[in-house]
């Protein structure tokens, strides 16, 4: 321990800053853009989708968008070098500052203090969500989900709610439990982000003056706020989605996706009869 103490003194600007930069990017760039894209289970009802209208549209907004995802090229390597070294390194790097630090809530239950305490917590229970929702929903680990519902691309939004509540026939009570753990999951991680902002333009000195730090306090609570919002209308629109609706959108949004293109060109002077049997064939 000694050592380590010693490396992280040795080194503490430059690992300070990379901490703080691997926080705000990509970290903190791929919260916002993985919970707007979640929360479209509820905002996609008012942006409509290929007709559909109500929930059958957030289904395939939702569709829509992990569809995106999946056909970006090379999406492992974005996803090991982009995402999972960053968080690795912010992660440990982080339990080595927390475990190294100190707060002093019971003796000065400030407002700073109470901020620190929280900010460290929410980091080791930020951790432990990130983990349960990749392995669940990345890496197949279906042991983990309740009713061993495994999530699936071609289904995103109908598999989605059957883990969170259990079943696809509605919610267990083991499901019960894996819903509230996403709801304080998700709520601790949009703290962490936002206080890690806060904090971050300290480590940068872009923020020097009590004035200047109060200002950047307000925008990360709008910051914050926001994700916020966003967050538990992912939680929430799943865990209430109809499943049974949400999968038949999902099988005819990849019926129209298989469906085969109409001539583009009819031979002048065929009969209705024959543009029959050469579309079927017969």
């Amino acid at each position: 321990m000694a050592d380590t103490d010693g490396f992280l003194e040795r080194h503490h600007f430059l690992l300070r800053r990379l901490h703080s930069l691997t926080g705000i990017a990509p970290i903190s760039l791929f919260l916002m853009f993985h919970l707007t894209t979640n929360a479209s289970i509820v905002w996609g009802r008012l942006a409509g989708h290929d007709g559909l209208t109500g929930a059958d549209a957030a289904v395939g907004t939702f569709q829509h968008e992990v569809n995106f995802i999946h056909s970006m090229p090379m999406l492992l390597l974005i996803e090991i070098f982009g995402l999972w070294l960053p968080i690795g390194f912010h992660a440990v790097l982080g339990v080595a500052y927390a475990l190294g630090g100190k707060n002093n809530t019971t003796q000065y239950a400030y407002q700073a203090n109470r901020r620190y305490a929280l900010q460290r917590l929410s980091g080791y229970f930020g951790f432990l969500f990130i983990f349960y929702h990749v392995a669940t929903l990345r890496w197949g680990w279906t042991f983990l989900v309740p009713g061993g519902t495994q999530w699936t691309g071609e289904h995103a939004a109908s598999t989605m709610a059957a883990a969170i509540r259990g079943s696809a026939e509605g919610f267990t009570a083991a499901g019960m439990i894996v819903a509230i753990f996403y709801m304080v999951g998700v709520s601790l991680l949009v703290f962490h982000l936002a206080n890690g902002l806060w904090t971050s333009a300290i480590t940068w000195g872009l923020t020097t003056t009590e004035q200047a730090q109060k200002r950047w306090g307000h925008v990360c609570t709008a910051i914050g706020a926001g994700l916020m919002l966003a967050a538990w209308s992912s939680v929430i629109g799943f865990a209430t989605l109809d499943y049974d609706a949400a999968r038949a959108v999902e099988l005819g949004l990849q019926g129209a996706e298989h469906a085969p293109e109409p001539a583009s060109e009819v031979m002048p002077g065929m009969a209705a009869k024959e543009i029959d049997e050469t579309e079927t064939g017969g």
